[in-house]
């Protein structure tokens, strides 16, 4: 089962203004972003949606004209960006929508309650990253590999593999060749590096490091050279907390670990069983590490930063670098929240070796169907229409996530955002794979892992905290 984290992002354009970001863990299926994942259809055989093939039949929009649906929605910038649409998408299609939006603490538990409901009380409903699984095994969500199999209910242009192979992680049963896919991504984060130009300037000749273990060593430089001038060589989530951090770490043993298999349901840090954690293996110790140390080069209250406190400190000018989810950006170029509008830079994270590729995590809000809804067919109409190509780039202005490749050339996209945003969160978001956890109680078990990236980061020896990390990793996974 998977671990749903309180208080996941809102977004990246209200990341300051409503600061409310988010965790979930890490191990989504290995997958190359280049290939998009096998459809399952009905007879169990794996074959490429059928939406890909040309149709001489105009789709018929109008099919489920005079319906009415309930969209169950968390109070999101998506949302947001989505309301001033509904209205051409009734016009359109003739379907009416009756939109219900929640504050996100309050979301989770009408959400828990209306998939489960003995009567369908909804036909669409924001899907949490981390939650799917769960659902699935509960019987609780419909797959939509059937409605996009179907020409008759998706649109031939409709093109799945606009999507990163990484934010198709709901394809369930794990590894099951008959997987189904059960949410259409809206939104993601993803890791990248954002750093403080004058400060690079400053204190490193404005050389951007190109590897991982130029950037720790870059940020341990800052950190002493700057420390009379109340200059961090980095801010991160150094704070004891599974819920908190564990995206961030994923996100970054992921660039060490490269395109090598962590799939499902076992992910990054186990190898194949729940028997056999994988935290001595000197890539994901070392990844643990290169995390580590940059949580070392940061302000003396390092190990009592969550989020809101790293991104305050970035925002005002104190740290040269932070890796954290990329929704931050757009509002450190926001010059009535931020101090360092127009200073700053953005990159994917710096690869393990120089020239080598980057890789990293992604966690991403989707939409999706409950199992007992009442207008399935109609509620896949309005996921198919809100996350095409034209409204995903419409959207996507209003979060800093569109999760489609194609709104990266899109001048509706591109225009609302910073060009070096745009250019990194493109970069990162096609070499990315989920970091949900796909494992029930995984709180200490997470709790291992962050011990051993703290102990690291007080000046222990990576080798034998990762030893030590392991044994607790086992114990605490096989309780």
């Amino acid at each position: 089962m998977t671990m749903r984290k309180p208080g996941r992002l809102l977004s990246a354009a209200a990341a300051v203004a409503l600061i409310a970001a988010a965790c979930a863990g890490q191990g989504g299926p290995a997958q190359s972003a280049a290939a998009t994942p096998p459809i399952a259809t009905s007879s169990g055989q794996s074959s490429a949606p059928s939406t890909a093939a040309s149709s001489t039949a105009a789709f018929d929009w109008k099919k489920y004209s005079g319906t009415e649906i309930t969209f169950l929605a968390n109070q999101h910038p998506w949302t947001d960006g989505m309301t001033p649409l509904v209205a051409q998408f009734t016009q359109e299609t003739g379907i009416k929508v009756n939109v219900q939006p929640f504050a996100e603490d309050l979301y989770f538990d009408k959400m828990s309650l209306a998939i489960k409901a003995p009567t369908g009380t909804a036909d669409v409903y924001f899907l949490p990253d981390g939650t799917s699984y769960d659902q699935f095994l509960a019987g609780n969500i419909e797959p939509l590999t059937p409605y996009l199999n179907d020409p008759a209910k998706t649109a031939a242009d409709y093109n799945l593999k606009d999507f990163p192979a990484g934010f198709l992680g709901s394809m369930y049963p794990p590894g099951d060749p008959t997987a189904q896919l059960h949410g259409i991504p809206i939104s993601f984060e993803t890791y990248i590096l954002f750093y403080n130009k004058d400060l690079v300037a400053k204190y490193l000749g404005g050389t951007l490091p190109t590897t991982m273990d130029e950037l720790t060593a870059a940020a341990a430089k800052i950190s002493k050279d700057g420390a009379k001038d109340g200059v961090a060589g980095a801010v991160m989530r150094g704070v004891r907390s599974a819920d908190s951090i564990m995206d961030t770490v994923s996100g970054v043993v992921y660039d060490s670990w490269g395109d090598k298999p962590a799939p499902a349901p076992y992910g990054l840090w186990f190898d194949g069983a729940w028997t056999t954690p994988r935290l001595t293996d000197p890539l994901i110790c070392g990844g643990i590490a290169n995390y580590a140390k940059m949580v070392a080069a940061g302000p003396s209250n390092k190990f009592a930063l969550d989020w809101p406190d790293a991104t305050a400190i970035f925002s005002q000018g104190k740290a040269a670098f932070y890796i954290d989810a990329s929704l931050f950006g757009p509002s450190f170029e926001d010059a009535t929240k931020s101090q360092v509008a127009g200073k700053v830079g953005y990159a994917p994270l710096p690869p393990a070796s120089a020239g080598g590729q980057s890789y990293t995590g992604n966690w991403t809000w989707s939409l999706a169907i409950p199992k007992n809804a009442k207008n399935k067919d109609a509620g896949w109409y309005f996921i198919q229409w809100m996350t095409n190509k034209a409204n995903t780039a419409k959207i996507g202005a209003s979060t800093g996530g569109a999760p489609r490749l194609s709104s990266y050339s899109d001048p509706t996209y591109t225009g609302a955002l910073a060009p070096g945003y745009v250019a990194a969160v493109n970069t990162a978001m096609q070499t990315t794979r989920s970091t949900s956890i796909l494992k029930g109680g995984w709180s200490g078990p997470a709790t291992a892992i962050v011990d051993g990236m703290l102990a690291i980061a007080n000046g222990g020896d990576a080798t034998s905290s990762c030893a030590k990390a392991n044994d607790a990793l086992l114990a605490a996974a096989n309780k």
